[in-house]
């Protein structure tokens, strides 16, 4: 491969597959000195070490690989002085301490998956669509000490789209994002670019969702109900009890349909309909316990409960 312009050291710090098409951005583009992500951990049913998606395309790239334990460990900021990098870009990674971004002789920043300072946290995505919004989008920003609150760099709108799911809103923004990336890091190298600080008064939380938090209240209206399956959809998923086991819910619809209390369902013509406070939701994509995502049509077919009753 040849690297487009190599005048710049860069050091990339990300786990999951949302970083990577960044990642391989920024390689193309520029090279990369060396890669930051998390230690290998146990996964599927042999629990064999499994590097993150970031580590598997550096290996593939043969670039140089830290997975340090502790991001304040002196030999892991060591070879970060080595290195000696122009730029430290962040995307979906770890909370830097100040000893490390600071290393960055023109500038360490992240990309996070709202326009800051809405949805601070580790969870943007969901709670934009959980929250209904219209709107969502990228940021970059010069990292500091508190997380998310660093100076705005660039900003990538796009409309959330109707029904859409987390999902399908983090694949739309992972491609974004590596664009967003090269055109901070060209803002970054130039003299004269400006920052924004955040208006800490517009600032919204974005918490980390635990299985608890899923538990679908289908007291709630038709449309926040929907919001919430959608913005859980597909991780961590959406819950309800059903027949006494648990269902993860992964989409639903509005429909014209009414039923009598709150959490009560029907099947009709292979169509599964659930009462919420102010109208009907048909459920259209499920995870039963034990088994694969499916459409409702589909587990309907070998159903032999009952036809109607009350959810969890």
């Amino acid at each position: 491969m040849t690297i487009v312009d190599n005048t710049l050291k860069i050091i990339f710090m990300g786990t999951p597959v949302f970083s990577v098409p960044s990642l391989k951005a920024i390689y193309e583009k520029y090279g990369v000195e060396a890669v930051v992500t998390v230690p290998d951990k146990p996964k599927g049913r042999g629990r064999k070490l499994q590097g993150s998606p970031v580590k598997e395309f550096a290996i593939e790239n043969g670039i140089a690989i830290l997975q340090p334990d502790k991001l304040s460990d002196e030999s892991f900021i060591a070879e970060i002085k080595e290195i000696n990098p122009d730029i430290i870009c962040v995307i979906a990674f770890r909370i830097l301490p100040e000893e490390v971004y600071s290393l960055a002789n023109i500038a360490a920043f992240n990309i996070h998956g709202s326009l800051l300072p809405k949805y601070r946290g580790a969870a943007p995505i969901n709670w934009a669509v959980i929250n209904g919004e219209k709107e969502t989008g990228l940021t970059s920003f010069v990292l500091q000490k508190k997380v998310d609150t660093g100076d705005i760099l660039l900003k990538e709108r796009i409309d959330i789209e109707e029904d859409m799911t987390a999902g399908e809103l983090h694949d739309k923004l992972m491609g974004i994002a590596s664009g967003l990336s090269i055109n901070t890091i060209e803002l970054l190298r130039s003299a004269d670019y400006k920052t924004y600080s955040q208006n800490d008064e517009q600032a919204s939380p974005a918490p980390k969702i635990f299985k608890d938090d899923c538990l679908i209240d289908w007291k709630n209206d038709s449309e926040r109900v929907k919001n919430f399956i959608h913005g859980l959809s597909p991780y961590p998923a959406a819950w309800t009890i059903w027949n006494g086991k648990t269902v993860k819910v992964l989409r639903a619809k509005n429909t014209d349909r009414k039923l009598g209390s709150t959490g009560a369902y029907l099947i009709s013509d292979g169509e599964l309909f659930v009462m919420c406070g102010d109208g009907c939701l048909e459920i259209v994509e499920i995870k039963p316990e034990g088994k694969r995502n499916m459409l409702v049509s589909e587990y309907l077919k070998g159903y032999r409960g009952e036809m109607s009753g009350e959810l969890g």
